[in-house]
């Protein structure tokens, strides 16, 4: 495992984190797409792409689990940068067939790419605000197999979620999801 390159991934991602809940903090994380989280979100991409154009794919053997881990985090939150995004699926796609990295990211990131390209998502890991004012996940490309697929992906929680954020009325006590990144 490369040592340097798991603590630099950790310090990006850390990071994140700190702005993230300093954001939060003011409000200003729901208000949109923070110019502080976008400048942090870009340049964790660019020190990212640079490290996968070193090293490859930072999976579990080159940077351990977490690193892995942190590795999609990046590119997950990397929203500002969606070419970015796109370059990193089929790296990703690769190293899950590897075993260096969780089937539930690729899962998670075509789903995140899709929304923001306004297409229905394959998976329904993405949620957005319906017309009555309610969490729901995000058009699907089809509704039926959605529990399939989440159930080969472990994702039993899944359409249980699903109705729990379609009952959630839009109010103030849900601050987090009011953030409007359309920039995509």
């Amino acid at each position: 495992m490369n040592k340097q390159l798991r603590e630099q991934l950790l310090q990006l991602v850390t990071e994140d984190r700190r702005v993230r809940t300093q954001l939060a903090a003011t409000g200003e994380l729901f208000q949109g797409y923070a110019p502080q989280m976008a400048e942090v979100h870009l340049h964790n991409a660019q020190v990212l792409e640079a490290m996968i154009k070193t090293w490859g794919w930072p999976g579990k053997s080159l940077v351990g689990e977490e690193g892995a881990g942190d590795a999609w985090l990046i590119v997950q939150h990397a929203i500002g940068s969606p070419s970015f995004q796109r370059w990193c699926l089929p790296l990703l796609k690769e190293a899950v067939a590897h075993g260096e990295a969780e089937p539930a990211q690729v899962a998670l990131l075509e789903d995140r790419i899709a929304f923001f390209e306004r297409r229905p998502q394959r998976y329904g890991t993405q949620f957005d605000w319906d017309e009555e004012g309610m969490m729901s996940p995000w058009t699907l490309e089809d509704s039926q197999r959605v529990m399939s697929i989440a159930l080969q992906l472990a994702w039993s929680h899944l359409p249980r979620k699903s109705r729990k954020f379609v009952r959630e009325p839009k109010t103030s006590a849900h601050p987090i999801f009011r953030n409007d990144n359309r920039s995509f």
